[in-house]
């Protein structure tokens, strides 16, 4: 190991997988330093739902024992990581995040989660989300509000909340997120990590909780943009558990991490995702331009159609099928869920089929109106939120109704490309007076998360803002 030879939960994950197979550390020595960082840590950022010391050392023991023998299980062989708690492992409580699963035991393993552990990936435990995975901000009303490892008194975003700060604290070195209206995107941009929101279609969604079959896609949130590219690299491409996933050859990911950022054309937004920006955010999204420019990216107005309309559709799109996927829980237990979640569903309920099967109807040619506007361009960069995270306290409105409006504020930048399908990568770019910070997204064309992670990866080596990392860690 170079530069953190004495802690190895300060490596990036594509550089701990390489210290381990080149036996510079073991995996036992990674998975003790992980585990007493989680231990410090969690009493502050409540970033875990279980945690399981006892398994992952003896694990980390078996892939150090095969390494030993020569035998290599695949690309993170030995590295321990933790997820968010929606992704079935059979044998393993999945919470949800939710009261009505906390004793809910998987019989099978996701079709994603697997085939991280075909790599030999060693498991920590199980990350904090918000329930049921309907909502932005980290609250969660049953094991209490996820903290930001930048400031505990601020919100980590939702709803990969324990992803988030957990990646950031440097608790583990990568995680799975989802993100169905931007809940990778936003903990990547409020805890100051790299989050991969992909296509969707190319990452199985097999044995992932659903909340809305027409928007979830299951993505990495990991330290720097190259990290996320070997994760994708692992977990895209065809499942017969999920006929929704492409059969498409796929580009290799990890080799345009390495692509230089000259002969790309980055279009800025004219309107919409510049509008009623905070000032620290304003500040990041032009000083990212002049990096990028002066890298040798060309740089480009573009105007998008509609972005509120394809809101508006995404949310009336996620509202009917999470209400459908919910409606035997919430008529036979009510009682078990959050007062906000509860009623974001119920709000569900309201909305009549016609206007349902309509949003579904318009996705072709609104996605066919945006690539018609940004033909010639390679991504789309914009902010990932209007503002840096918020405090928990003045976003802890559960069910109130001026909830929803607080809701729709911080989802405004994500939700159209949900609704599009389209794929976007989060990327730090900045921090605010105080210290919080600030992320931006790069909005690609569908199944050219290549192009995304190459400008991604670029602009990351220009930068620092991704290496930088919350004083109490």
């Amino acid at each position: 190991m170079t530069g953190t030879a004495t802690d190895p939960t300060l490596l990036s994950l594509t550089d701990v997988a390489a210290a381990i197979a080149a036996r510079q550390v073991s995996s036992r020595e990674v998975t003790q330093a992980c585990l007493a960082r989680i231990e410090k840590a969690q009493p502050r950022l409540n970033a875990f739902i279980s945690i399981e010391p006892d398994t992952a050392l003896a694990a980390a023991d078996a892939a150090d024992a095969a390494l030993a023998r020569g035998e290599i299980k695949g690309p993170l062989h030995g590295v321990p990581l933790a997820h968010k708690d929606m992704y079935y492992d059979a044998g393993h409580v999945v919470t949800c995040g939710s009261h009505l699963r906390r004793d809910f035991v998987a019989t099978t393993t996701s079709t994603a989660l697997q085939r991280l552990k075909d790599a030999g990936t060693v498991r920590l435990g199980a990350l904090h989300m918000v329930e049921f995975a309907y909502g932005p901000t980290g609250h969660n009303p049953h094991y209490g509000p996820a903290r930001n490892a930048w400031n505990p008194d601020h919100v980590t975003g939702g709803s990969s909340s324990g992803s988030g700060t957990a990646v950031a604290a440097r608790l583990t070195f990568a995680a799975f997120g989802s993100d169905t209206g931007g809940s990778i995107r936003l903990p990547a941009h409020f805890c100051g990590v790299s989050g991969l929101k992909t296509t969707v279609g190319l990452v199985s969604r097999a044995g992932a909780m659903p909340l809305s079959q027409s928007l979830d896609t299951v993505g990495p949130l990991a330290r720097t943009v190259e990290d996320c590219a070997l994760i994708l690299s692992l977990i895209a491409g065809a499942d017969p558990a999920d006929p929704t996933c492409s059969t498409a050859p796929l580009p290799d990911y990890r080799a345009a991490t390495r692509l230089p950022l000259a002969g790309r054309t980055i279009g800025i937004p004219t309107a919409f995702y510049v509008d009623d920006l905070d000032a620290d955010v304003a500040e990041a999204l032009d000083t990212a331009i002049v990096t990028l420019a002066s890298a040798g990216a060309r740089i480009v107005p573009v105007t998008l159609p509609d972005q509120p309309a394809l809101s508006a559709a995404s949310t009336l799109i996620l509202l009917s099928e999470a209400a459908a996927f919910h409606a035997h829980w919430l008529e036979t237990r009510p009682q078990d869920y959050g007062e906000q979640v509860r009623a974001r569903i119920e709000n569900g309920f309201a909305i009549p089929a016609v206007r349902y099967l309509e949003a579904l109807r318009w996705r072709g040619p609104a996605l066919a109106a945006h690539n018609a506007a940004v033909a010639g361009i390679d991504a789309v960069l914009a902010p990932a939120a209007p503002m840096p995270a918020p405090t928990i306290a003045e976003t802890d409105l559960g069910g109130a109704p001026h909830a929803e409006a607080m809701i729709q504020r911080l989802t405004r930048f994500t939700r159209p490309v949900n609704y599009l399908g389209l794929p976007a990568v989060s990327i730090p770019a900045g921090f605010t007076a105080t210290g919080l910070p600030v992320g931006l997204q790069l909005i690609g064309r569908a199944f050219e998360e290549d192009v995304l992670l190459s400008i991604g990866a670029a602009f990351q080596r220009e930068t620092d803002f991704h290496m930088q990392m919350p004083e109490a860690t």
